[in-house]
């Protein structure tokens, strides 16, 4: 379990990271989100000893990242896609199993694991952003590591190659490994993250498993019909709450069984109705929009 406490970095006048604390637990995904400038990349640098923090501190199971005996296979990092363009693939982690004191096979294998070993020889120069992460991802698993701390990810991945790693990292955790996994893809983390931490400005502004996170969306329903004015008025008379999107009726406080036999009662025609909820993406707009380094009118 990876667990962070306090966690602070200052640049200037700016407080990149304030007092940042939350949990990693093993057997899950964790999505790590919040806007741009939030201090994402800030934190997962610190939390592998890249970054120096003011204050605060990170630990694997109970010890610092610096005390590790073997950090290699404790947590693997993938915090960019970079890796020398004049080197093949095999060998740029040839290099790194050489600086972990790892067999050199490992390159070969992890190669296959993330689907590039057809371009083992291939020069890192020619390979697009997605094989670019799928060979940082290679690199994070040399050590075969207890945990995953990965940025962003799914950048340059296609449709294909982020259902892949969705698969990739879903099965990783129910192995028992622990993922931190920062993304902008918030409607695709909802499909296979089962926590969620969310900071902006640096802060932290919530952390919990997604579900409960959904869970505080509020729920209405979407009516179309031709007699609106009528269900109005009836469903006023019953203390329902009626708002009005385009075409559509917004009913609060009341579900589609109640409003379906109400409609039937009173011989009111419905079109369309269905139950609304807002997406994860709207609730964490929401929920993140004033720590926002840039918004839109």
């Amino acid at each position: 379990m990876i667990t962070v406490e306090n966690l602070t970095k200052t640049y200037g006048t700016r407080r990149a990271v304030d007092n940042l604390s939350f949990d990693v637990q093993p057997g899950r995904v964790t999505g790590f989100v919040g806007p741009n400038g939030s201090g994402k990349s800030t934190t997962m640098r610190m939390m592998v000893g890249l970054t120096r923090p003011d204050d605060g501190h990170v630990h694997y199971n109970g010890t610092a990242y610096h005390q590790l005996d073997r950090p290699v296979a404790t947590i693997g990092a993938a915090l960019d896609a970079s890796a020398h363009p004049g080197r093949t693939a095999r060998n740029h982690l040839r290099t790194m199993c050489a600086a972990s004191g790892l067999a050199r096979s490992r390159a070969d294998e992890v190669l296959h694991e993330v689907g590039i070993g057809s371009v083992a020889d291939q020069r890192v120069g020619g390979f697009s952003l997605g094989m670019r992460q799928r060979l940082a991802l290679a690199g994070a698993l040399l050590g075969e590591p207890e945990t995953l701390l990965l940025d962003e990810p799914a950048n340059g991945l296609d449709p294909d190659g982020i259902r892949w790693l969705r698969s990739f990292l879903r099965s990783y955790a129910e192995q028992g490994g622990a993922v931190l996994v920062s993304s902008h893809l918030i409607s695709e983390l909802a499909l296979f993250a089962d926590d969620l931490v969310v900071i902006g400005a640096g802060r932290l502004l919530t952390a919990a498993p997604v579900q409960e996170i959904v869970d505080t969306a509020d729920h209405s329903v979407l009516v179309e019909t031709p007699q609106r004015n009528e269900l109005i008025v009836l469903l006023g008379q019953h203390g329902i709450s009626v708002g009005e999107s385009g075409t559509r009726l917004t009913i609060a406080g009341a579900s589609r069984s109640d409003i379906a036999q109400l409609a039937l009662n009173h011989q009111i025609r419905l079109d369309e109705l269905v139950d609304h909820r807002a997406s994860l993406e709207d609730l964490l707009v929401d929920l993140t929009n004033d720590a926002a380094e840039f918004t839109s009118a």
